[in-house]
């Protein structure tokens, strides 16, 4: 039986996320989801169950609505460190959920890093 890339995706997301959950030691979760037009970022408090800080090439005020490109990825990445830093936060752990970390994924931890924010 074949699997689809649906099924394969959903698979590898939770693997991934269980595997974060056994090491993340309390800290926050930066969890990063990309769709064909937008990529948006969230950065989570497992513990209490509570979104701390979001950034999203939806915003207007980013200047990148429905662009899902390197650059934008960049912008959204530098957007959460900041946010997180206004919030509190000095460090998360990165939750690539099914997606490769490469590309757009990748830029967006970067810019994060160079925010500030330890991952």
């Amino acid at each position: 039986m074949a699997n689809s890339k649906r099924t394969l995706f959903l698979k590898r997301r939770l693997r991934v996320r269980n595997k974060l959950r056994k090491v993340n030691a309390g800290r926050p979760r930066l969890s990063v989801h990309r769709s064909n037009k937008n990529i948006s970022v969230q950065l989570i408090d497992d513990v209490r169950g509570v979104t701390v800080a979001s950034a999203s090439t939806l915003e207007k005020d980013l200047g990148f609505v429905g662009k899902n490109n390197i650059e934008a990825a960049t912008k959204v990445g530098a957007v959460i460190a900041e946010r997180a830093k206004a919030a509190g936060v000095e460090e998360a752990y990165f939750d690539r959920g099914g997606f490769l970390f490469h590309g757009k994924v990748k830029a967006v931890a970067d810019a994060a890093r160079e925010g500030g924010l330890k991952i």
